[in-house]
């Protein structure tokens, strides 16, 4: 299933429909007066586990049969996808084994823990992640539910994009964040189908300028180890979703840091709603470039919400 197309997107949604939140679109008033455009927020920091990691989770395990998830699933993760799949392993009825970096956001952790999977900590870099995988695959002979370079992962991801065209149209523009690309792929791949003429753009911080750079020299340019707030989005693309973004995205913008807490201090202050860095930094792009947005009506999904409060950013 490596050539993801609208079907599976459909058939995944369907899948994940008694499970997930069809989370609200809101607007505000006084966010489109200072972007002088028209934005219409998906919110996906009200999903279950309180990001949209929650789709693509629930769809990666109810499509497994109960040979396939005996011995449990397992996958390495910075939080959301950790948690995403701790609950959805939870609804299946089977264990949860996830591997983390030790400076994951400590409410990303404790999400964990409450929904029931067992954490094994690593260095934060990429390698230790998939060594520390590798040694619990072998103790438990749990499946690997990869956090975006996984065609249901991606398919589920794109049910988002998906409903936000089910219920708004003509969008000139949407926009998602893009740490490993899972949402970005499945976004562009359910927008090319549903509404061709939308642009869709991906967003990340210029401490994690992979996709921007994979992007501009048409090859994968890996993530170098990064500090930015967005601990989200800190992840390299994958081999499946970088093909998929190359195809189907017309553009990728890098945030700095203060224009990633500027956004995420204008969301929190004006729609009165909690965001994280990682989903706060989609409205930095529009106010780092009023004028390609001016006047343009604007979907952006508002990724997840899931903020430790004793580390915010200001």
């Amino acid at each position: 299933m490596n050539n993801i197309t609208i079907e599976h997107i459909l058939r995944a949604h369907k899948i994940i429909i008694p499970f997930i939140h069809n989370t609200p679109i809101l607007t505000s008033g006084t966010i489109d007066q200072i972007c002088k455009a028209n934005l219409f927020f998906k919110c996906e920091n009200f999903q279950k586990s309180g990001a949209f990691k929650i789709r693509g989770a629930t769809n990666a395990l109810f499509s497994l049969d109960d040979e396939e998830i005996k011995n449990g699933v397992a996958t390495h993760s910075s939080g959301n996808h950790a948690a995403a799949l701790a609950l959805a392993a939870k609804w299946r009825k089977t264990k949860a084994y996830v591997v983390m970096p030790e400076n994951s956001s400590e409410i990303k952790i404790k999400a964990v823990q409450e929904y029931g999977a067992k954490i094994t900590f690593c260095a934060p870099n990429l390698e230790a992640r998939e060594q520390g995988l590798e040694k619990v695959i072998q103790e438990t002979g749990a499946v690997f539910i990869h956090p975006f370079n996984d065609p249901k992962i991606i398919a589920g991801q794109g049910s988002c994009a998906l409903e936000f065209l089910n219920t708004q149209s003509g969008f000139d523009y949407i926009i998602t964040p893009v740490g490993g690309g899972g949402l970005l792929s499945g976004t562009s791949l359910a927008v090319a189908a549903k509404s061709p003429k939308t642009q869709v753009i991906g967003v990340e911080p210029e401490l994690a300028n992979d996709a921007y750079l994979s992007l501009k020299s048409g090859s994968f340019v890996p993530a170098k180890n990064s500090n930015t707030i967005a601990d989200g989005l800190r992840t390299s693309l994958g081999s499946l979703t970088f093909p998929i973004i190359k195809k189907n995205v017309s553009e990728i913008i890098t945030v700095s840091e203060s224009e990633i807490v500027l956004a995420m201090r204008c969301i929190w202050e004006r729609m009165k709603i909690i965001v994280e860095p990682s989903s706060a930094i989609c409205l930095g792009a529009i106010l780092k470039k009023p004028q390609k947005f001016y006047g343009k009506k604007i979907g952006i999904i508002l990724s997840g919400g899931n903020v430790d409060f004793n580390n915010l950013p200001w």
